[in-house]
């Protein structure tokens, strides 16, 4: 749907040239004619800004020529943009805004295809998009009848649409694009190997890119120059400084991106085919590093690390770049769903030394040994196996590191307080685990009991050097609850307060 109420489609061609499937018949060229008519359009446009108030215009989704021209004229160098932007495009970005005479220069290099294309908007109140064969878009909030006017006396024709084919739609991107803010580049920093490097491009204009190696030291540094908005694409440092070797490798065809780094350590890129190797060599002159990118973009998601898009400076994400997400960028879209404190049921996946993974649907939790459960146990197989379906609860999503930490435990009752009032109890337990320093016992059932430790010293009368000498595990003992302590979550065990007690002694002498 439009967000704008009047949305008029103008162009040179005559409507009643037109064959009755809508096709032009009339003798007009598809070009501009860098003359008359192309003045026309300009006028045209400055009318509608003109009669809606708009004196300033903003750049958005910035794009330069490419590897393949679909322009009817042939590029130029510059794209159109020479004196109006400087060679490296500064200024030239997405959310730039411009005064209403470059906005008009920018129209005019679309119009001529020079190789530069934008839409200039001001967002909810005007737009002018440039389409194919000189047809041109305006929309606004006001109807602009007399802008209207003006454009058929300068010859042009006038329609009426709902709405400009080139209003963006990016509703449907696969997964929600992650913003370059302080996670991001911690995640960066986490991801730099120590005493190593990686690649960053810089997507600062569709077709257009910068590439910077990075360090854990200059990550900084790089943060500070980067193009407002720009789309960040993190690699691993895959430049070669055997050049030879590189090329060599090249199958007998090939379209490829060529990653090269010269003496300076300026990094650049371009794409080349088998039918231009004779141009190779010139353009690779000077190379120290070389690397090679595939064109498919399956390949380069799975060759890539992570994408981000740099935010405004508020915070909030404006750019509305197409992105085809990494695995990486699936995982974080996954994680930013998941909140903490939330209780989500899920599948064990699979059992690592250090934890306990869960699919809580989409994305991959952790339940380390202390949060697996309130007993003890010896392996986490004693307490869960793949496959088995368990509650738990968000502890933690460290979106920087692409992980969530996830309790088992804390949905479960703690026993221990039922034990609070049981001080001074004489009960029966099995003894589940020896130590240098004593014998643990479990009181209380399999699943609502708990794990005392009964002390070398509470074990037997006597000195006991090892607790082997008293006890075995499996063993039943019966033990006097000597101390609770809730804040160190410890339970404190006797067998040696129990003897001339009556609960030690055989059934048959009660």
């Amino acid at each position: 749907m439009s967000p704008y109420q009047f949305c008029y489609r103008i162009t040179k061609y005559d409507p009643a040239d037109r064959d009755t499937h809508g096709s032009y018949t009339g003798a007009e060229d598809s070009v501009s004619d860098h003359g008359p008519v192309e003045s026309a359009y300009l006028e045209s446009v400055a009318a509608f800004a003109e009669e809606t108030g708009i004196h300033h215009l903003t750049i958005r989704e910035p794009e330069v020529g490419g590897y393949i021209n679909f322009g009817l004229e042939a590029p130029i160098t510059g794209h159109g943009l020479a004196g109006l932007f400087p060679p490296d495009l500064t200024g030239y970005h997405d959310g730039a805004e411009v005064s209403m005479t470059v906005g008009l220069e920018l129209v005019r290099a679309m119009l001529r295809d020079n190789g530069a294309w934008c839409r200039l908007e001001v967002e909810g109140k005007f737009a002018v998009h440039v389409g194919y064969d000189q047809y041109v878009y305006v929309a606004g909030s006001e109807p602009c009848d007399g802008a209207v006017a003006r454009t058929r006396a300068r010859g042009l024709f006038p329609e009426r649409i709902e709405a400009s084919p080139y209003i963006p739609d990016f509703e449907h991107q696969s997964v929600e694009q992650r913003p370059a803010d302080d996670d991001f580049w911690h995640l960066l920093y986490l991801t730099v190997p120590r005493d190593g490097t990686l690649l960053l491009e810089e997507g600062h204009v569709g077709n257009a890119v910068r590439w910077h190696r990075v360090t854990r030291d200059g990550i900084e540094d790089v943060r500070a120059g980067l193009a407002p908005r720009a789309l960040l694409t993190v690699w691993p440092d895959f430049l070669s400084p055997d050049v030879d070797a590189v090329l060599g490798a090249l199958p007998d065809e090939y379209t490829v991106e060529f990653v090269m780094a010269d003496a300076a350590g300026r990094i650049s890129s371009f794409i080349a085919h088998e039918a231009l190797a004779a141009d190779l060599r010139k353009k690779l002159d000077g190379a120290l590093a070389l690397g090679t990118m595939s064109l498919l973009v399956d390949e380069r998601e799975q060759e890539s690390l992570f994408t981000a898009v740099l935010p405004d400076q508020d915070g909030v994400l404006r750019a509305r770049w197409r992105t085809d997400p990494t695995p990486s960028d699936i995982r974080w879209a996954a994680l930013r769903k998941v909140t903490r404190g939330e209780i989500r049921t899920g599948t064990v996946t699979s059992i690592a030394p250090y934890g306990v993974f869960v699919d809580i649907g989409g994305t991959e939790g952790v339940i380390n040994a202390a949060e697996l459960s309130w007993q003890s146990f010896a392996q986490y197989t004693d307490v869960v196996e793949v496959g088995q379906e368990v509650a738990v609860e968000v502890l933690d999503v460290d979106l920087a590191r692409e992980r969530i930490s996830l309790s088992r435990k804390a949905l479960l009752e703690d026993p221990l307080p039922s034990f609070v009032s049981r001080v001074g109890e004489i009960v029966s337990g099995r003894v589940t685990k020896l130590v240098p320093f004593g014998a643990f016992v479990r009181v209380g059932g399999e699943e609502d009991g708990f794990e005392g430790l009964v002390h070398n010293s509470e074990l037997a009368e006597g000195t006991v050097e090892s607790p082997e000498d008293v006890v075995t595990v499996g063993d039943e003992l019966v033990v006097k609850i000597t101390e609770v302590d809730r804040e160190r979550h410890r339970m404190a065990l006797s067998h040696r307060q129990t003897f001339g007690s009556s609960a030690c002694a055989p059934e048959e002498d009660r």
